[in-house]
């Protein structure tokens, strides 16, 4: 073995318990088990219970504010950090400067200037930092790719993603950010349908047309609505206009019946191509994803190439800026609603995410009556990345 290899278990801490954090817990005993990992410390605002540790052994635990020092006392040598959008920046600025690597929750931050704030950071430690864009890890991506190229599917003429999930009262009260654009205080967190339970349909969309990086994003058209009452966008439509002139269509919802899986149609001239990214079905052949932490724990042993850089998100932060600096979402009124005691539902709303991805075309082009009004390009503007 080369000498410069380390083996053994790597020290990992984790910040952020609660939440989809249980989920990195989940996929910690899976990999502590194998001898991969070892949780060396737990950061969070709230005592983590043993229980939710069992198999783990017993990982120090600290507060945010910390999460340096836990990190320096315990040699972590990579850090999953899963809190509030809000504090991404920070925390990871904090956690690349104690010396550890970097498994970064999606979205990467808040805006742009933040991300960018990340980035330095990464420059400056030589450290390394995967964006916890657990579909980007999906080999029905390069599959994809590879037929777009092969000219099978013909000129491509556009990208178009669907989404509908429903979504109880109780997910837009769960935490202080959630269904906020900003905080009291004047934070960011731009916590809508678009940038967070739906972001890896954008994230994985340009990933499909080969537009990851900066600069890859010219212009978005966006139509962003609530049928909740919240701050952020619950229902929203967006046209994101790619620098090599291809053009993707996202329309997501949270005010369905039910749950569908969420897809990503690629329009050809000679023919289609639909991936679900949610289950890494394209076109009925399901393909194979990579574990993220283990993908990060390989590259810190090996040297194994990092499957999704921070730079591979950065087209993806260009649409969250976008979303970011847009007028505020319209309410939708409760005579286009169904509601009830514990949700609100838009009657038609997955078929009109469907015929999005379908046509390539915005709510307000589609005729849903309560996007009558809305004017992409003024009322919501096209913002550039």
């Amino acid at each position: 073995m080369d000498a410069g290899v380390k083996t053994g278990a790597v020290g990992i801490v984790l910040a952020g318990a609660y939440g989809h954090g249980r989920s990195h817990l989940e996929n910690l005993r899976g990999l502590t088990a194998r001898g991969l990992a070892e949780l060396v410390g737990v950061c969070d605002v709230r005592e983590v219970d043993a229980e939710w540790l069992h198999g783990l052994g017993a990982p120090e635990q600290a507060r945010p504010e910390g999460l340096a020092d836990l990190i320096e006392r315990t040699g972590a040598e990579i850090t999953i950090l899963c809190t509030p959008i809000n504090t991404h920046a920070d925390l990871a600025v904090t956690a690349l400067r104690a010396g550890s690597h970097l498994l970064l929750e999606k979205p990467p931050a808040s805006s742009l200037a933040e991300f960018e704030r990340i980035a330095a950071a990464v420059r400056e430690t030589g450290l390394a930092c995967q964006i916890g864009f657990q579909s980007l890890g999906s080999a029905a991506i390069p599959a994809l790719r590879k037929l777009i190229a092969s000219g099978e599917l013909g000129e491509i003429r556009g990208i178009g993603v669907a989404g509908a999930w429903e979504r109880p009262a109780d997910y837009f009260t769960r935490s202080a950010w959630s269904g906020r654009r900003r905080l009291d205080d004047g934070q960011d967190v731009v916590d809508g349908a678009l940038t967070n339970p739906f972001a890896h349909a954008t994230a994985t969309a340009l990933a499909v047309a080969g537009a990851e990086e900066r600069g890859s994003v010219t212009s978005v058209e966006l139509e962003l609505f609530h049928a909740n009452p919240i701050e952020a966008d619950d229902t929203a439509a967006a046209r994101i206009h790619l620098a090599d002139g291809q053009v993707i269509t996202v329309a997501v919802t949270l005010c369905a019946t039910g749950r569908t899986e969420p897809y990503v149609l690629v329009h050809g001239s000679r023919a289609t191509a639909r991936l679900t990214y949610t289950t890494d079905d394209l076109d009925g052949t399901v393909h194979p994803r990579a574990n993220l932490l283990e993908n990060l724990i390989e590259h810190v042993r090996t040297g194994a190439e990092l499957l999704v850089p921070a730079a591979r998100t950065g087209a993806f932060m260009e649409f969250l800026e976008a979303v970011r600096l847009a007028p505020d979402p319209l309410p939708i009124s409760d005579d286009h609603q169904t509601v009830h005691a514990d949700r609100r539902e838009l009657p038609g709303i997955r078929g009109l995410t469907d015929l999005s991805a379908e046509r390539l075309a915005l709510f307000s082009e589609l005729g849903a009556p309560w996007a009558a009004a809305s004017d992409p390009s003024t009322a919501q503007g096209a913002a550039h990345g």
